[in-house]
């Protein structure tokens, strides 16, 4: 069995780093004060430096002399009073010559601007060769330096300002979080707005003097609610219009059914009633549509056994539609008895063999019906899968089949394509009983599956 390899935790680092802005804002912050404490620290190293060189070159040099006089006093120099000058002070005193050759401190590494006058002469050694050797009389030379050990060691202090700089990073980052926190916000509202939920707006942080972000939630949630405005107008005038229609639709169904079933207008008087029933079953889908996709969608649910209501919707489509009694029915045996909206179940259940039926007429195999158990994680449920095998639908128009009153391209006629609305109320009634809808080509035909949960 294949493996995926692990991705490196350095490209799960950058790819957090680019994904956060949190992240970016809280290095860019770091990285900008160490610029400027490099920055600054070296300037004022580097002037104090320059300062010092000029003010403390003369007091350094008359007091090497002094020191150099000490202890050649005699003309030639004096071991003992070197070595009681570095008990005395931190220094370090190098004698060489023709009598005298003595090192105080052997074990110290000789300092940089010695190791240069031996033979890497540069940098600033000439100088430091000025001010710490002196020559005798009788052609030793004394050179002086600092005695290393006597300087306490902190080792620790770097872990204290790391420690310093972790605190301090985590500090921004909090802050940084906290700054940022409306952009979360801001995040969700759009996602509910998106679905269709304006019942909560946006918080907006310290409402009577916003900055730039509470601003945007505030632009934000004015437009939530002009879009929600919009949505329950349009609406109102889909279920108006709905409602007028029906009674003049109804008179002239009654007027139709009187003309007289004689040869020369039978098909036309057959023409109009069938017309009129597509434009009566359109009006009740808008009106269904309209109540199940408001946000108090009342269901009526009581004990139903999907197995059941299944046979007795293919009964009613083979009415109309004969090929419905070769659809293959598929149900678990050890199918639990639901609580739903029976009507609405069915409405979805005859929407869906509908739809398979009018676009496999000419398919090799009859309809498939499946009603199973399924098991996500801890969510339990029953799935109803309707599968045709027809043409099936482009990849890039499935995700639009659910949409009200779309027919993908292969579906324009009015005999195969209906008016759009079957799948959408399919997806309003999974969504109001707590379910979830998909369509997917099968490779040949179109499934569409709705999972509806089982009572915890």
């Amino acid at each position: 069995m294949s493996t995926v390899p692990a991705t490196p935790w350095y490209r799960r680092a950058l790819a957090a780093l680019r994904c956060s802005l949190k992240l970016r804002l809280v290095l860019v912050f770091l990285l900008l004060a160490m610029g400027m404490a490099f920055t600054f620290i070296s300037g004022a190293q580097k002037a104090f430096s320059v300062g010092w060189r000029e003010a403390a070159r003369p007091l350094l040099m008359d007091y090497v002399d002094r020191l150099a006089a000490d202890i050649s006093a005699g003309g030639v120099p004096d071991v003992e009073k070197a070595r009681a000058l570095t008990q005395r002070l931190p220094v370090t005193v190098d004698i060489s010559g023709p009598v005298v050759n003595w090192r105080s401190h052997p074990g110290q590494e000789r300092p940089h601007w010695r190791r240069e006058r031996a033979g890497l002469e540069g940098g600033d050694g000439r100088d430091w060769n000025l001010l710490l050797s002196r020559t005798t009389a009788d052609g030793h030379r004394i050179e002086f330096g600092i005695h290393e050990d006597t300087f306490e060691r902190r080792p620790k202090i770097i872990g204290y300002a790391l420690a310093i700089l972790f605190t301090l990073t985590l500090l921004a980052y909090l802050y940084v979080r906290h700054l940022l926190r409306p952009l979360d916000d801001i995040r969700q509202g759009a996602q509910r707005f998106g679905a269709g939920e304006f019942g909560q707006p946006i918080p907006v942080r310290h409402p009577q003097g916003p900055d730039e972000l509470g601003q945007l939630a505030g632009t934000i949630n004015t437009m939530g609610r002009d879009i929600a405005q919009m949505l329950e107008a349009q609406r109102a005038l889909l279920l108006a219009i709905s409602h007028e229609l029906r009674s003049p639709l109804t008179r002239a169904r009654l007027n139709t059914e009187l003309l007289p079933e004689t040869g020369d207008v039978l098909a036309q008087r057959e023409a109009l009633l069938r017309d009129l029933g597509d434009m009566a079953r359109l009006i009740s889908d808008l009106l269904e549509s309209e109540r199940l996709a408001g946000r108090h969608q009342a269901l009526h649910r009581e004990s139903t056994g999907l197995g059941t209501l299944a046979r007795e919707v293919i009964d009613e489509l083979a009415i109309t539609q004969p090929p419905a009694r070769g659809v293959r029915l598929d149900i678990a045996p050890d199918l639990p008895v639901l609580s739903v909206d029976r009507v609405r179940v069915r409405l979805l259940l005859r929407n869906l063999l509908d739809n398979a039926l009018r676009h496999s007429a000419a398919a090799p195999h009859p309809v498939e019906l499946h009603i199973r158990l399924e098991e996500a994680g801890a969510r339990r449920g029953v799935q109803i899968e309707v599968r045709d095998h027809g043409p099936g639908v482009p990849e890039d128009q499935l995700p639009q089949l659910a949409q009200p009153f779309f027919r993908p391209d292969a579906a324009r006629t009015r005999s195969a394509g209906g008016v759009g609305l079957g799948l959408y109320l399919c997806r309003l009634v999974a969504q109001a009983h707590g379910g979830t809808f998909a369509v997917r080509n099968a490779y040949p035909g179109l499934a569409v599956s709705v999972s509806l949960p089982l009572p915890g």
